[in-house]
């Protein structure tokens, strides 16, 4: 979440009423949070020094925050790193709605990365098939291997569908 915050204040300065109306309006499609977890992130941003307070108005104290040259870096350093981890689609997607941030000349390593990382995930659902097709399954258990095939090939059909999208649209 930090380095999606980062992202939106790359856009413009915003208060934490707008970040999470920013999530809601947007972000919220690939990464659901709270207006306590958008606000622990600020914390942990602003100690690090990638933001700092830019204003505090109103009767509330309202603050508004912007991001420093420390946190550009962390947030170009992001959007370049090898997207890991078992969610690869919130990565994949976070980095998507922000490759418009980066110099033109920096997008395509980025969105080949998210098409590598993509491509992974599918092979690695094709060898669980091809596993799974090897095994016998015994009669007792054909309903319930079904329906977890079916689930498979779902997972399958998503990386398919998500290589595709990313060809057409990150390049």
């Amino acid at each position: 979440m930090p380095h999606v915050i980062l992202g939106l204040l790359m856009l413009w300065p915003q208060s934490l009423y707008e970040l999470t109306k920013n999530f809601e309006s947007g972000i919220s499609l690939f990464y659901s949070s709270s207006t306590g977890s958008i606000k622990r992130a600020l914390d942990r941003l602003l100690s690090a020094g990638h933001i700092r307070v830019a204003s505090t108005g109103g009767r509330r104290g309202k603050k508004t925050y912007e991001i420093t040259d420390s946190g550009r870096d962390e947030f170009r350093r992001w959007m370049h790193e090898e997207l890991i981890g078992a969610d690869f689609e919130t990565a994949a997607l976070s980095r998507s709605f922000f490759l418009g941030l980066l110099p033109a000349a920096e997008r395509p390593e980025v969105a080949a990365r998210i098409e590598r990382r993509i491509a992974t995930e599918q092979a690695r659902l094709e060898a669980i098939r091809e596993r799974v097709a090897t095994d016998g399954v015994p009669e007792e258990w054909r309903d319930v291997a079904r329906y977890q095939l079916a689930t498979l090939e779902y997972g399958l059909a998503s990386c398919r569908t998500a290589r595709d999208w990313a060809r057409t649209h990150l390049v």
